[in-house]
């Protein structure tokens, strides 16, 4: 009889301490979900003008639509903590499966207001119907939208090209035979022409960085890979699109010659509606210029 109480009572423990877990798993992925963060992350480089040292850039990507807090309040007070010179937003700023262009541009306006606002497409805005409309609307906001474009961001007399590769999807759906490497090498070599300025990209797609290495980019920001979705322990991300299992490129800042890529988690979700061990950001990165002593 005694054994059986016994039995039951460590039937009853186990029972509890697995309720405690899965309660402590939810509470974790819940809070992990909303809990908005800043990834500081440092480049360096002979290459950068020595005006460029210190230059802060903060990213936004993948915002999906997502709102923290009444029009943005929480995220665009994140974002001016930041002390931001300029802020990039690298695609996805809409979700094509639950569009809210207002949510969209309500972000926008408060950016504007922060810095200097740079925006280029992602895979989703290539499926939005309403792409012309949100396009016009970020220019008449002040965004400075960035379709296939290359400009020169100017301080103290020395410049820098800022380039933004607008979404493959855009011309083309598939890639069976490597096409979308081929068209994106094609534009970026046409974008950065001749000169040998320092070369600032932004560009939805992470899995493209070889692309962007035989190019000669200095730096690109890039985002899509939503940091894997799922991060494991002394794994990283799970599954990224365009990628699939164990994404390469998930989250951070990768290095390949005098190529730097920083990939975003980016801030909302899509087709899979929550992430797990993996906090939405804003990055913002420093420019350290080496000519200037460093």
């Amino acid at each position: 009889m005694k054994r059986k109480v016994l039995e039951s009572k460590r039937a009853i423990f186990y029972a509890w301490m697995l309720f405690a877990v899965l309660l402590g798993m939810i509470i974790w992925t819940v809070w992990g979900n909303t809990a908005l963060m800043v990834s500081t992350v440092d480049v360096s480089g002979s290459r950068i003008p020595g005006a460029f040292d210190g230059l802060r850039i903060a990213q936004v990507s993948d915002l999906h639509n997502a709102v923290f807090g009444k029009d943005h309040a929480k995220l665009i007070h994140k974002l001016s903590e930041c002390e931001p010179d300029i802020i990039v937003i690298t695609g996805d700023l809409v979700d094509a499966e639950r569009t809210d262009l207002d949510a969209a541009l309500d972000f926008a306006k408060g950016a504007v207001e922060i810095a200097d606002t740079y925006y280029v497409t992602g895979n989703h805005e290539a499926c939005l119907p309403q792409y012309g409309e949100l396009q016009t609307a970020l220019e008449r906001i002040g965004v400075i939208v960035l379709d296939d474009v290359s400009m020169q961001l100017e301080y103290h007399g020395e410049r820098v090209m800022l380039i933004g590769l607008s979404d493959p999807d855009f011309t083309r759906k598939r890639d069976i035979l490597g096409e979308v490497s081929a068209m994106a090498d094609a534009k970026l070599r046409e974008l950065m022409g001749e000169e040998d300025s320092y070369t600032i990209l932004l560009s939805h797609r992470p899995e493209l960085f070889e692309t962007y290495v035989s190019c000669g980019v200095d730096l690109v920001f890039s985002g899509h890979a939503h940091g894997g979705q799922f991060r494991l322990p002394f794994v990283g991300g799970l599954i990224a699109p365009n990628q699939g299992l164990f994404p390469k490129y998930d989250s951070g800042l990768y290095v390949d010659g005098g190529t730097s890529m920083v990939v975003s988690r980016g801030i909302g979700n899509s087709i899979i509606p929550f992430r797990f061990n993996n906090r939405p950001e804003i990055v913002l990165l420093v420019l350290h210029s080496d000519s200037n002593g460093r």
